[in-house]
């Protein structure tokens, strides 16, 4: 449940980016090593060679993006009752 509407901490986010940035450049070096591996099927080696490439650019972009906002609302306190009673008080002067 939702109680605020605030964005993340900028810590948070940075941690999480960073986390997508590790783990994104972290595949890359199995990949490669999975291409040396299966040299011997060239369509598999090129393949995992290929996926490989483009990974620290969209790593990178990954990294410069700011999250995204939450699609949930708010749950906000709403109540009914009026904060100040309606009657009149009666007023005594001095």
């Amino acid at each position: 449940m939702l109680i605020t509407d605030a964005q993340v901490s900028y810590e948070e986010e940075l941690a999480v980016r960073k986390r997508r940035y590790k783990v994104m450049m972290g595949m890359r070096i199995p990949c490669m090593i999975a291409a040396a591996a299966c040299y011997q099927i060239p369509w598999l080696a090129v393949t995992l060679l290929v996926i490989s490439i483009p990974l620290p650019w969209m790593a990178v972009l990954v990294a410069n993006d700011r999250l995204p906002r939450k699609a949930e609302k708010p749950n906000r306190y709403r109540s009914d009752h009026k904060a100040i009673e309606a009657k009149d008080h009666p007023v005594i002067e001095s």
